[in-house]
């Protein structure tokens, strides 16, 4: 994700990238540890994370759609050409960190030995390459909305339909069939992928919406009509949800899958939406914020990396998860997280130190 540096800071956005980042280290880290005969729905404590925890992606995924258009559109009615470079240069440096997380051979050239199921998983697609090319869509449609004069709201809004209304279609086709694997892993999750272009994109998308919006109305976010709207329009996004299941479930007799599905996605990012207007109401008179909180924002991609490698490994370094897997109960799960968090901001916290001293000392 992108820093909003040398502009207007936005403080809820500031606030909604570091709680994205953090209810992701939470939910990598008690996935690698708590104990499985822990995760039952009988467990309050394994109930609840497991909630939240389906809205972490769309969150993550969400506000850093919203931070990078809000900068590719900064007190500008078309999109910034520098910021366009940037965003090639980050989807570039996010797939590839996405593929390297999952790098087959510690040989680096070498593939001989590696199996079918590796070649998978190398191939299947996380949230770092959904992000990645996430970012390319907005930069296309942001370019393709200019090239024919019309309003980047429509251009970004139909794209994130399509992901969505699309989904049916395209989980019901063999794509492995059809295409070379690495392709067929961005269309559905049958290869093995988590976060597949249909319906995921629709969240970055989704967050572009809001980020041209922020741009182009200056200073919206201070006023408390902006966030009573927020919430309105997740709640009623929610509500479809709902409203759709219970008419599924009268005329059909069945639920709606509650994993993946169009429906599922409006419960999403209904919620992801409700919670971004609460968030902006509640800091609405707040000027400034903890320094940590900011610095937490700045470096999230490389938490997210870290943390990650921490606990799962790459093909150069053994993870946790290899020797305590799933073997902690909820105290020393929770220590974990707390550890992590630690870990994570006094990182995040050096780096900046180290960052300062150079510039000061050896600024030319």
């Amino acid at each position: 994700m992108t820093t909003v540096s040398g502009t207007s800071r936005i403080i809820f956005l500031d606030l909604m990238r570091a709680i994205a980042v953090l209810m992701m280290v939470q939910g990598h880290t008690v996935h690698t540890f708590l104990d499985g005969d822990l995760r039952t729905t009988e467990s309050l404590f394994y109930t609840v994370w497991h909630t939240l925890r389906g809205f972490t992606a769309p969150i993550f995924m969400f506000t850093a759609g919203v931070v990078f258009t809000y900068l590719l559109f900064y007190k500008s009615k078309t999109h910034n050409k520098e910021r366009v470079i940037k965003g090639l240069k980050r989807f570039l440096l996010l797939v590839f960190l996405g593929y390297m997380l999952r790098y087959p051979t510690y040989t680096i050239f070498n593939f001989s030995n590696v199996s079918e199921n590796q070649w998978r998983i190398f191939f299947a697609v996380d949230a770092l390459h959904l992000i990645g090319f996430g970012l390319l869509f907005i930069i296309i449609l942001s370019l393709i909305a200019e090239k024919i004069k019309i309003s980047p709201y429509w251009a970004l809004s139909l794209g994130a339909l399509l992901f969505v209304f699309l989904y049916p279609f395209t989980a019901s086709v063999e794509w492995n069939e059809i295409l070379p694997a690495p392709i067929a892993a961005y269309m559905y999750n049958k290869t093995g992928s988590l976060f597949p272009l249909f319906p995921w994109a629709g969240y970055v998308l989704g967050g572009s919406i809001l980020g041209v919006f922020l741009a182009h109305k200056n200073n919206i976010f201070k006023k408390k009509r902006f966030g009573s709207l927020l919430i309105i329009i997740g709640l009623s996004l929610m509500f479809v949800h709902f409203a759709s299941s219970e008419i599924n479930y009268r005329v059909l007799g069945e639920n709606l899958s509650i994993t993946y599905g169009v429906s599922v996605f409006f419960l999403r990012i209904g919620f992801v939406l409700a919670l971004n207007g609460a968030i902006a109401l509640l800091v609405i008179k707040i000027e400034d914020i903890p320094q940590i909180i900011k610095i937490i924002g700045r470096h999230t991609l490389l938490i997210y990396v870290v943390h990650l490698v921490i606990l799962y490994g790459s093909a150069w370094v053994p993870g946790l998860y290899k020797s305590y897997g799933q073997s902690f109960g909820i105290t020393y799960t929770l220590l974990s997280v707390l550890l992590m968090y630690l870990l994570m901001g006094g990182m995040v916290f050096a780096l900046e130190k180290i960052k300062k001293y150079r510039k000061d000392n050896f600024a030319t």
